[in-house]
């Protein structure tokens, strides 16, 4: 088991999307968003099924920064109940794991390693 995740987040569009991606990563709190479109989303909301097409941002970072990366979504996030979901990686390629640790600022905010 690794201490590195992966975000689900769907946005109503790629702007959106992009906004929260450029932040996430210019911040170092992700080291990589993948940004998928369109996703056709189909849910439970106000006691209806409800469908939309929307975009589906991948985001790659450490377990540890989950609670900034949510912060951070939520102050960009037009939704009143965003879809935040944190999945752990459980086995990766060395390389790709360590790329991705030296992408993103440790959990306690400091720059040095």
């Amino acid at each position: 088991m690794t201490d590195k995740v992966v975000i689900f987040v769907t946005a109503g569009n790629r702007r959106e999307a992009r906004r929260i991606a450029k932040r996430l990563v210019n911040s170092r709190l992700a080291a990589c968003v993948n940004l998928t479109a369109p996703v056709e989303s189909v849910y439970w909301w106000q006691r209806k099924v409800e469908s939309s097409r929307e975009v589906l941002l991948i985001i790659k970072t450490r377990r540890g920064l989950f609670p900034r990366v949510e912060a951070e979504i939520r102050k960009l996030h037009t939704y009143k109940t965003p879809e935040i979901i944190c999945l752990p990686i459980i086995e990766g390629s060395a390389d790709y794991l360590k790329w991705l640790d030296d992408s993103v600022t440790p959990a306690d905010g400091s720059r040095d390693r």
